[in-house]
């Protein structure tokens, strides 16, 4: 306490008190259009520290000299300056800046006007989000700017989704993720998404995309970085709002397999007597069997407002979300605070911001997607003979369950009891200090954290054909992701009147710790127990700078450098700096342009950063370290008391590379800002190019020499290329109608330049990309020369009618041998242009959007057809199986699994979002209601077989289906 109050004195102390006889003046401050009175305008005698704020009937009270300005500030709207000569009474109308809202950006550590930025940043505002029944915050901005691709989640409720800045492929082995950062908060990659977030909480989304604005962030930053903003109350009379939807939810599609009675027909052509007798009379469906209709409720409820030096909002939330695969549900409840006190004349800032969220998780069996495609349609679901709880299963002669057949799909989903609840927060204490006596100067220091435990369980019962070798089967789990943030760093900003230039600088320094724990327990009805517990924890430790200089409002400068040091890398390369720098000519700001009657924006940027990578491998990948074996590597010691062998788990030692350092990218990025006719028509083009360095990837080792025969190391290099086009129109603005739209595209390439430690011609590559079929199989390849991940295939041969022809392929080396030599790099899951578009209209009171998504060129491998399409699939495992439909048309006995013809266009033109609404702008006293209606995934268009064309990692393999979401939704403003 003493400290605290000593603490006080001092800041009292630093503020300087004014000895001098002044004059009261009074007045109230109205917004200019409507006369209604504002509640916290900034009243500062100007060059002074004397002020004061207007309270809620806009009125205001200050001493001032003869001859002083009085200067009037509120966000949003045009500052005001009067000079005082004498008067009583001053009374001001302000006027609404929108101009001004839209130009001020989030950027790492503070904020920048849009004018003065050089970097590739965009930012998405909540005023142009998508709509619909959006549970995963990033949903939000999908379609919304270039270079930006969100891959909706699947069907699953409370899923997130992959985001990829710039195509994405920044790595072969580390995370290609961005770096997520909330409220300054960075969050730990290593820990789930961002569905603990209300998307009606977030103001803005701001992607800092190129290396000379994301270097700030260093070591984290190769995969681009978001920065989230959630909303803050204002100042005033309080403010309820009310949001609620109701959303029906179905699945377009579902995978193409025989009917029941062309599969009937395909056994008894191909069949035994044995396989022929095991057909059914029954004609089922298990695609519809395991789906349903999906509903989902979502309410939120906020409150936010105001006293003279500060301002609060709040929300609570709550959302529950059925998924389409039976018994899958979420249930999540939400809660917000943000609170903000100004002190001492504004000169001390206060801010408490706490998000927060508990979700119930009830997992449908997702093993029923796959086997609902391969049970026997000629089957029943319930068998009153069966001993496995009354479900049809596939059995031996002697009536004991087939252990490598399918299992009954109802019976996985309704004897699979798996649920988790998930407590996740993210939060902060931030305080701001403007020192009095030089006012140039602001310091910060801000505490984050993030907090991420899930509790898990699950419970298959004694009779479930799934378990039926270990009687049941009882588990539970516990992961705890835990992260600690300080931040002490300093503002400086300085305007230089003699040779017209500002200077903007930020130093600081950072610390996060990470902790993250996991432990699981499993005991199955022959009381054998399995039990683990893992833990680990890291640090960061980081210095960091920017400096932002702009000369005449024309020359813009920006520096960006950082240190950062990981305990997670040896100590001899766990400090490195990454930076980079930035240009920008405003060219509407010379004479030349003054008069121009087209441009009405005009800017050039050229940047180049360095950034890193340390999102790969476990914690001190660099030391020997022992580590639980699996269940392959058990050693008997003793017998259970059911006179049983007992295996324990062995330790072994694992690999490790005491030179392991993190990937290093480095970017150049030029970009060009434009506006055209008084930015009715506004928009930037971005041309980039990234060479990733020490890339870490898997090499082969002798035997022996590193307890493995594989080493993770640093090898590779790996190069990106691309353009990016924003385009905004405002096409009518008139009182009664208004109509913007925008386009976005981006394309991308990407090549890897090395990838072994010395070139081996004899090596094809690094296998990557595992499918079903076989055991270890792989469909992908990563090679020296081509692109990340492409598809390591032989290249079909087809019959005269079109149709491929079974084992025939084309001997690409010509040595008269069809062999592993002849397989070949066919296409890539990589997208050669990814485009959205974006329309919104207002006609009166009524409002129409809607998003639209493509993306070309980007290629899947159905590996659903490919496993299942076959007589050998039919007859496989000891019972017989539905097959994927398309052996109707290749008629293939056996699996072709490294066939291209599985490799499949899967370009696609998808509308994501259709809203209609309308706004009662009365609809009582003061009170504002908008009704809505939304359509979401309304249709795809494709040339794709399979389910759906949107895969991340191109390799499709019976994934939970994407849902179609009509909703019903109301907004009210009290």
């Amino acid at each position: 306490m003493k400290k605290m109050q000593k603490f006080i004195l001092f800041l009292a102390f630093l503020i300087p008190i004014g000895m001098f006889a002044q004059t009261k003046v009074t007045g109230v401050v109205t917004e200019k259009s409507t006369g209604t009175p504002l509640l916290g305008v900034n009243v500062v005698i100007k060059g002074t520290t004397t002020g004061t704020t207007t309270d809620f009937d806009g009125k205001y009270q200050i001493s001032a000299n003869d001859g002083q300005i009085i200067v009037f500030t509120y966000v949003g709207y045009k500052n005001q300056e009067i000079a005082y000569t004498g008067q009583a009474t001053i009374d001001v109308a302000l006027e609404e800046d929108a101009s001004t809202l839209d130009e001020v950006v989030v950027v790492g550590y503070g904020s920048a006007v849009k004018k003065d930025v050089t970097g590739a940043v965009e930012s998405v505002t909540s005023e142009d989000f998508n709509g619909g029944a959006i549970v995963s915050p990033e949903q939000l901005i999908a379609g919304k700017t270039a270079g930006v691709q969100v891959t909706p989640p699947s069907g699953a409720p409370g899923s997130g989704s992959a985001i990829k800045i710039r195509g994405g492929v920044s790595s072969l082995s580390a995370s290609s993720a961005p770096l997520i950062v909330v409220d300054g908060v960075p969050l730990d990659q290593g820990s789930a998404g961002l569905n603990y977030i209300n998307a009606n909480d977030i103001e803005s989304f701001t992607v800092l995309k190129d290396a000379s604005a994301a270097s700030i962030y260093g070591s984290r930053a190769t995969g681009g970085v978001i920065l989230i903003t959630t909303k803050t109350g204002k100042s005033g009379q309080l403010n309820v709002n009310v949001n609620h939807f109701t959303s029906v939810g179905s699945n377009v599609n579902e995978v193409d397999v025989l009917s029941s009675t062309q599969f009937r027909d395909l056994v008894m052509a191909n069949g035994n007597a044995n396989q022929i007798d095991d057909l059914g009379n029954a004609s089922t469906n298990w695609q519809d069997e395991i789906y349903r209709g999906s509903l989902t409720h979502d309410t939120n409820v906020t409150v936010s407002g105001g006293f003279d030096n500060s301002s609060y909002r709040a929300s609570v939330g709550f959302v529950t979300q059925e998924g389409t695969l039976r018994t899958s549900e979420v249930d999540r409840w939400t809660g917000s605070l943000k609170f903000i006190q100004r002190l001492l004349n504004d000169d001390l800032r206060i801010e408490a911001n706490v998000l927060g969220a508990i979700l119930d998780d009830q997992f449908g069996n997702q093993g029923a997607i796959g086997a609902a495609v391969s049970f026997d349609p000629t089957q029943t679901v319930f068998d009153p003979n069966s001993p496995f709880n009354g479900y049809t299963e596939n059995v031996n002669n002697d009536g004991t369950i087939n252990t490598i057949a399918v299992r009954n799909p109802v019976g996985l989903i309704e004897q699979n009891d798996s649920t988790a609840e998930t407590k996740r927060s993210t939060g902060s204490l931030k305080i701001d200090y403007t020192l009095p006596f030089f006012r140039d100067l602001k310091l910060t220091v801000k505490g984050g954290y993030d907090y991420n435990e899930v509790d898990g369980r699950f419970v298959i019962p004694d009779g479930a054909a799934s378990n039926e070798v270990t009687d049941g089967l009882f588990g539970t789990n516990n992961t705890l992701n835990r992260t600690q943030l300080l931040d002490v760093f300093a503002f400086y900003k300085k305007d230089i009147e003699s040779i017209n230039t500002t200077i903007d600088v930020t130093a600081g320094h950072s610390f996060q710790n990470f902790y993250r724990s996991n432990r699981f327990l499993n005991v199955d009805g022959l009381d054998q127990v399995n039990s683990n517990v893992f833990k680990t924890e890291n640090a960061l430790e980081s210095y960091f700078g920017r400096a932002n200089i702009s000369i005449a409002d024309k020359y813009l400068i920006t520096l960006n450098l950082r240190n950062d040091i990981s305990s997670r890398l040896n100590p001899d390369d766990r400090s490195d700096i990454f930076g980079g720098v930035s240009l920008g000519w405003n060219i509407m700001g010379e004479k030349f342009m003054e008069n121009s009657k087209v441009f009405s924006q005009l800017k050039l940027r050229a940047g180049y950063g360095e950034t890193g990578q340390q999102e790969f491998g476990q914690d001190y990948g660099y030391i020997p370290r022992y580590t639980t074996g699996d269940g392959r590597v058990q050693y008997q010691f003793g017998y259970n008391p059911d006179g049983s062998p007992r295996f324990v788990t062995t330790i072994r030692p694992e690999e490790y590379d005491e030179n392991l350092r993190w990937e290093r990218s480095k970017t150049i990025n030029l970009g060009l800002d434009f506006g055209f006719l008084n930015d009715r028509i506004t928009g930037s083009v971005e041309v980039y190019e990234r060479k990733v360095e020490d890339l870490i990837n898997f090499i082969s080792v002798p035997a022996g020499t590193n307890l493995s025969n594989m080493l993770f190391t640093n090898v590779g290099n790996l190069e990106n290329r691309g353009l990016e086009v924003n385009l905004n129109t405002l096409i009518v603005d008139t009182e009664k109608f208004s109509w913007n739209t925008n386009f976005n595209v981006s394309f991308f390439d990407n090549e890897i330049t090395k990838l072994f430690l010395t070139d081996d011609p004899t090596t094809p590559g690094s296998p990557t990309g595992g499918i079903a079929g076989g055991v270890g199989n792989t469909i992908q390849i990563n090679s020296v020369g081509f692109e990340a991940n492409s598809f390591y295939v032989f290249k079909q041969i087809y019959d005269a009618n079109g149709a491929p022809i079974e084992g025939a392929y084309v001997d690409i080396n010509g040595d008269g041998v069809v062999d592993i030599d002849d397989r070949y790099r066919y296409k890539s899951p990589n997208a050669d242009a990814v485009l959205g578009f974006n329309s919104n209209m207002q006609y009166g009171n009524f409002d129409f959007s809607f998003t639209m998504r493509a993306s070309l060129g980007n290629f899947a491998y159905n590996n659903v057809a490919s496993n299942t399409g076959n007589i050998q699939s039919l007859f496989g495992a000891n019972s017989i199986n539905n097959v994927n439909a398309s052996i109707l048309d290749t008629g293939f006995q056996n699996q072709q699994l490294f066939s291209d013809y599985y490799v499949q266009d899967a370009s696609f033109l998808k509308l994501d979002n259709l809203t209609i609404g309308y706004t009662f702008q009365e609809a009582f006293k003061n009170t504002r209601l908008r009704v809505y209606a939304t359509g979401q995934n309304l249709f795809v268009i494709t040339d794709y077989d399979g389910l759906d064309p949107e895969i991340d990692g191109g390799i499709d393999n019976n994934f939970y289906p994407r849902s179609r979401n009509i909703l019903m939704g109301i907004n009210l403003n009290l």
